[in-house]
């Protein structure tokens, strides 16, 4: 596990946290720092401060998401009440956010769940998904669309492989994000700012969606079936 963050203090209390809940964790100070290790050593996960010195935390996961660490999870510490940081952050490739202060404690749990869900610890299994083109593998975490693999984080894998179990179901967003990201509370702007990202990776045309359909009012529905009549109207998310 790798924590980046210039604050020494901040960095040793939740290093200490980890390590007593039985992580191993490597530090840095600085993003290119935090780069060389993540290609010297993969990490399980990283936690990365959004106000580096230098180089960003924004600069920082893009560059992590275009090399080694491409689907590595990535928890951003962000500052409270800096919305758009945040989903500057998850735009980027952030998995999860955890907003400063925070509880040492708090973060070691978010850190445990995103692992688990990940596949690092309890790996949700289940049969091939196959629908609108697209192949995914859960035991193996793979997808791929029409042949091609897909690159997808861990929470944009586990938020479609969820849309592709409830096929034509509208599923809104709170409860997505009880199902996807074990949030009983949160930002819901997560997981808008997730569909975007994934509809940029699995539709032909993101900004004329025929998979992930919006649902006015409800939330987001999986269409198996890829409609044959003219593109729907361009819709935002």
């Amino acid at each position: 596990m790798l924590v980046v963050d210039d604050d020494p203090t901040v960095a040793e209390v939740v290093t200490g946290y980890l390590e007593r809940a039985g992580f191993s964790v490597d530090r840095a100070a600085d993003g290119p720092q935090a780069l060389r290790l993540a290609a010297g050593r993969r990490p399980d996960l990283v936690v990365l401060d959004l106000m580096l010195p230098g180089m960003d935390g924004l600069e920082v996961c893009r560059r992590l998401r275009a090399g080694v660490a491409d689907s590595v999870p990535v928890i951003m510490l962000t500052a409270r009440g800096d919305e758009d940081d945040r989903i500057l952050g998850l735009e980027v490739g952030a998995d999860d956010y955890v907003t400063k202060p925070f509880s040492p404690r708090e973060l070691v749990l978010r850190v445990e769940s995103v692992l688990r869900r990940g596949g690092t610890g309890e790996r949700r299994t289940g049969p091939e998904l196959t629908a609108g083109g697209i192949v995914l593998d859960p035991a193996a975490r793979r997808a791929a669309k029409d042949g091609r693999e897909l690159n997808l984080t861990l929470r944009e894998f586990d938020l479609l492989a969820h849309l592709m179990r409830h096929p034509g179901e509208a599923i809104g967003r709170e409860r997505l994000m009880q199902d996807v990201w074990g949030w009983e509370f949160g930002d819901l702007s997560t997981v808008t700012v997730h569909v975007r990202r994934l509809r940029g990776k699995i539709e032909d045309d993101p900004a004329a969606p025929r998979l992930i359909q919006t649902v006015w009012g409800v939330g987001y529905r999986f269409d198996a079936a890829v409609p044959t009549h003219d593109s729907p109207p361009r819709e935002e998310v």
